[in-house]
């Protein structure tokens, strides 16, 4: 099965997760966090640095939980500048 290329736009939003992901982590350790989320610290530096621009959507949802971040939030901040929501 052949992947389709991901667009311009889906790798930015990968980025703006990452760097939000980055920023909310704040001192705690990576490999803390991808424990306490129950993946791998190198799945968490892989979406962290944008190289895993597309994550599942529960490995989202575990860091999402482990960081005190909502759902929403998460979306806001990673959507597009301009774009809404749904």
């Amino acid at each position: 099965m052949v992947r389709t290329p991901l667009t311009p736009e889906e790798r930015e939003r990968g980025e703006r997760l990452g760097r939000l992901l980055r920023e909310t982590r704040g001192d705690r350790s990576m490999a803390e966090v991808a424990a306490r989320a129950g993946i791998s610290a190198e799945t968490l530096r892989k979406i962290e640095t944008g190289r895993a621009p597309t994550p599942a959507f529960f490995t989202v949802a575990a860091l999402a939980g482990v960081l005190g971040l909502s759902m929403d939030a998460l979306v806001e901040r990673c959507a597009p500048s301009g774009s809404v929501a749904a």
